[in-house]
């Protein structure tokens, strides 16, 4: 069986689960559903927070997620010259609903007996799954890519900002949340420490610590070869070129998610200095809660900015093969 019609398969019954998911939801039932607030689980999100009393399904569980997967039902079985780039859309769009750095802290959490919603979990892992599925198929019908040779260097600047993007989650964020497992209370006060070392286990703590860090190296992809084409060495996928959208989107989600929610961030904390809410004593003795404000900042911009730099060598690559072949 060829590698295009395995991911085929895989997109298919990854699609016809979920339809069939969505149409008993529709109808009523409630397996697999949940009603939680990932803010706030409440004390038994393991059986969905009351999911089995909720009347109506909400449109974008229900009918607007039925069909999104009919949309994609239709992917699979419709060849065409766009449906490379339109399958690598599909997949970072289902990637992006699975948030799955999320998952690298909830699963840990989760089997350390951390209060968890397994239903939005699972969901979730099902989402991930599809994503790879569709990644795959796109990478099995879309042409191949120019030469590795044919790389093409990003801006200097990009360069530095991809290293102050790899720098500051290590140092405003490893750094501080290693010395809150290891009960030093570095930035906050004791009591606050003490509470946080209640509600989470040492793996989860260790998770978070590690995890963004990890994750905030594949920002390196943006001014590195293998940011633009596959290593030969990976099975099914070497030699082609990186989908340019398979790069920006997840990076550019990430650099507008971190600025936006450090720029409402610092709102809220503002608004409750002046309402006289939070004290400055307070936020000396805490300054480390409003230096991880900064860090998202930071970072966000660090990332979008190394982005800005991908477009920008990727796009004169792109018009240079346009011109050889027009």
């Amino acid at each position: 069986m060829s590698l295009r019609r395995v991911f085929a398969v895989a997109c298919a019954v990854f699609v016809v689960g979920e339809v069939v998911l969505r149409l008993s939801w529709i109808a009523g039932g409630r397996w697999g559903y949940t009603a939680c607030d990932r803010t706030d689980l409440g004390d038994h999100p393991v059986g969905g927070c009351g999911a089995d009393q909720v009347a109506a399904v909400p449109f974008a569980a229900g009918w607007g997620a039925l069909g999104l997967f009919v949309v994609l039902a239709v992917l699979i079985a419709y060849p065409d010259r766009w449906k490379g780039a339109v399958t690598w859309i599909a997949a970072v769009i289902l990637l992006v609903l699975a948030f799955p750095l999320h998952l690298f802290f909830e699963i840990p959490a989760g089997v350390a007996g951390h209060p968890t919603d397994w239903r939005d979990i699972g969901g979730r892992v099902a989402l991930l799954a599809g994503g790879i599925a569709f990644a795959g198929l796109a990478n099995a019908v879309g042409p191949r890519g120019p030469a590795p040779t044919e790389f093409r260097p990003v801006p200097g600047w990009a360069r530095h900002w991809a290293h102050v993007a790899v720098a500051v989650p290590i140092v405003g964020w490893a750094v501080p949340h290693g010395l809150w497992v290891l009960g030093v209370p570095f930035g906050i006060s004791e009591q606050k420490l003490g509470s946080a070392d209640g509600d989470l286990s040492n793996a989860t703590g260790v998770a978070i610590a590690v995890v963004p860090p990890l994750a905030g190296l594949l920002v390196l992809g943006l001014v590195q070869r293998w940011g633009q084409h596959f290593p030969r060495w990976v099975p099914g996928w070497g030699g082609r070129r990186v989908p340019r959208l398979l790069a920006v989107l997840p990076a550019g989600t990430v650099a507008i998610t971190l600025v936006t929610y450090s720029v409402l961030s610092f709102g809220v904390f503002a608004g409750k200095v002046l309402d006289g809410e939070q004290s400055w004593a307070q936020v000396r003795e805490g300054w480390a809660t409003v230096a991880t404000l900064l860090v998202f900042l930071g970072w966000g911009v660090a990332v979008g900015v190394t982005t800005a730099g991908y477009v920008m060598a990727t796009r004169r690559s792109v018009n240079g093969q346009q011109a050889r072949t027009g």
